[in-house]
């Protein structure tokens, strides 16, 4: 074995990304602003909990403060992550993203969310000949009329590559090879 076979990486599996997983990816999906606003907002609760609260003659103890700064943080720290996913992840989906963020910071008791993900579309695919971004179910791309899927030239169902007719018709789907 030479040395330029021991740092070879071994072949990733069909279908695999290393990248990290899909939890990553949907992370790396929360847009920076999201993140910034998340990190002031954590940081607002905080100085609120250590610095106008103490002030008040029936303050909670500096351990409740703590406690109560951190859990209260830490939601709306969350939240914020949240709006910024759903603002993101709408507009993959072909779906209004200033709707759905509104949608969701309006909507209480995170109701907005669960709605969201509820009736959320399916992702979109691009189009292989044109690129144009279509939902999972488009047979055909409305913009260059490719079809997504192969199709029977007669009556345009769809069929399997290695079909020889189609299915819906009996047509035969290409001439046999001599």
């Amino acid at each position: 074995m030479t040395n330029t076979d021991l740092t070879q990486q071994p072949p990733a599996r069909p279908g695999t990304n290393n990248s990290g997983g899909a939890f990553r990816r949907e992370l790396a999906l929360i847009p920076g602003w999201a993140y910034v606003l998340a990190l002031v907002t954590f940081g607002a609760v905080q100085a609120a909990m250590h610095f106008l609260i103490p002030r008040d003659p029936n303050a909670p103890s500096f351990g409740e403060r703590v406690f109560l700064g951190i859990l209260a943080g830490s939601v709306l720290l969350v939240w914020v992550l949240l709006i910024g996913y759903v603002n993101r992840d709408s507009k993959r989906r072909g779906m209004n993203p200033r709707l759905w963020t509104l949608l969701v910071i309006f909507v209480p008791n995170a109701l907005g969310f669960i709605l969201y993900f509820l009736i959320r579309k399916p992702m979109q695919v691009p189009c292989g000949n044109c690129g144009t971004m279509l939902q999972p179910n488009y047979r055909f791309c409305p913009k260059c009329s490719t079809p997504r899927y192969p199709v029977c030239g007669h009556c345009n169902t769809p069929v399997q590559v290695g079909d020889l007719f189609c299915n819906n018709c009996g047509r035969m789907l290409h001439e046999p090879m001599k």
